[in-house]
């Protein structure tokens, strides 16, 4: 026997007892014996009188003969029969199963067919401030802390509400500036030529931008002007309400343009980070609602909305940020809070769909078993889609809308497939002896 029959062999697990016993059995051409006179009269086990390519052992599918007879177990051999297309011509891709052997592998069947796929992506999430609402407060003069209304981080503040006083003397010369020009603008004002008059208006409006720049406000600028009296410190005023979270001041300190006196964060609304698998990336999209569940208030959800959807991920996770954003009036919603996070995808209707566990899936392909009727089935191979995450998977091409596919024993068919065919190929070339 040449040594490519002794490889056939070997990976069809029947070892060097099949080949010898191909050798002892069969004919020049791959008949056997026993079948070639069964094979003139057309009396055969198969539909049409057809005479059965080899028989094996139901529960063993190595153990092979050329003619019917008794398996070791004591059980019946069981023909497998030659595929034959439209034109006769023998079929290579499908596979006959005896209906005994279907029932004993637990073959079950269904169709594809069209449906509703929806996914409700289930995250962890992360409470976080919204960087939009997160303020820090800086000095544009140099100069030292004299006074300190807001004394520690966590205290709640509100808009317009006094921060700090800072004692500069570059503020102070400014406002004298501002002082010497408005005198000087007062006598200018009715000079008969028009250089003098523009001159003191031009030097008043430049000393009072300085101020301006300063974020000295206009009404400190208009009570400085009216009274003539100079404030010899800076009140710092909060430009929005919240919560202090960093505080890096405290009195008599030297303070300057490059130091962040506090960090100011408004809680009224905050934004819930959730990592979503990549896997899961294609049903998330921005505008999808989304329920936030936090462990410390069981029974109480948040609603809010999907606003962004972070284009990279985490490299040791291997998931996706996810931003949504939520109303939090109450301020129970707390950063850095772990939260439950589940997202309502939206559904795709009418989608070619079969159950997940009639897929086969080799790394390189993803394959289903097709049923032909009258016990033949053949694998194909598909193109999936979309995971619904519930049993289902999107099918893109490769089957139909009303094919019968096999969801149970879907692997020993196919295993049986590839059997079949190695023998076949064994068989036709037996006579090369």
């Amino acid at each position: 026997m040449k040594p490519r029959h002794v490889m056939i062999v070997m990976l069809l697990m029947a070892g060097a007892a099949l080949g010898g016993w191909l050798a002892r059995e069969w004919l020049p051409g791959g008949v056997s014996r026993e079948a070639d006179g069964a094979a003139a009269r057309g009396d055969g086990p198969c539909p049409g009188g057809a005479q059965a390519s080899y028989w094996k052992a139901p529960m063993d599918p190595s153990y092979i003969r050329d003619a019917p007879g008794k398996s070791p177990m004591g059980m019946d051999l069981v023909p497998v029969c030659p595929e034959t297309g439209p034109s006769g011509a023998a079929a290579g891709t499908g596979v006959r199963v005896d209906p005994s052997m279907m029932q004993s592998m637990g073959v079950r069947t269904a169709a594809v067919e069209r449906r509703d796929l929806a996914r409700r992506i289930r995250a962890v999430g992360r409470v976080a401030y919204d960087e939009r609402l997160v303020h820090h407060i800086h000095t544009k003069v140099q100069g030292w802390v004299e006074r300190l209304y807001v004394e520690y981080e966590g205290q709640m503040v509100e808009r317009g509400e006094p921060l700090l006083e800072i004692y500069s003397p570059e503020l102070v010369s400014t406002q004298e500036e501002l002082l010497l020009a408005a005198r000087y603008r007062a006598e200018t004002k009715a000079s008969p030529f028009p250089d003098v008059s523009e001159g003191g208006a031009q030097l008043l409006d430049s000393a009072r931008r300085r101020l301006e720049h300063f974020d000295i406000p206009d009404r400190d600028v208009e009570k400085l002007l009216a009274s003539g009296t100079i404030r010899r410190s800076l009140t710092l005023y909060a430009p929005s309400g919240g919560v202090v979270t960093h505080m890096m001041v405290r009195h008599g300190m030297e303070v300057g343009p490059v130091n962040n006196l506090y960090t100011i964060a408004d809680l009224s609304r905050v934004w819930v980070y959730a990592d979503v698998y990549e896997y899961e990336l294609p049903w998330v999209a921005v505008g999808q609602k989304a329920n936030v569940e936090l462990s410390y208030l069981p029974g109480r959800s948040f609603e809010g909305e999907v606003t962004y959807v972070y284009p990279f991920l985490d490299p040791e996770a291997r998931t996706a940020r996810v931003r949504i954003e939520l109303e939090n009036p109450d301020l129970l919603l707390k950063p850095d809070m772990f939260a439950n996070v589940t997202i309502d995808t939206e559904l795709r209707a009418d989608t070619l769909a079969v159950p997940e566990e009639a897929v086969i899936r080799s790394g390189r392909r993803s394959l289903v078993v097709l049923e032909k009727g009258e016990g033949r089935f053949e694998p194909r191979e598909v193109v999936l889609g979309i995971d619904s995450g519930d049993g289902w998977l999107e099918i893109v091409e490769g089957v139909e809308a009303g094919d019968g596919i096999v969801t149970s024993g879907q692997f020993l068919i196919d295993s049986e497939s590839k059997l079949q065919e190695a023998v076949q190929k064994l068989l036709a070339s037996g006579g090369d002896e």
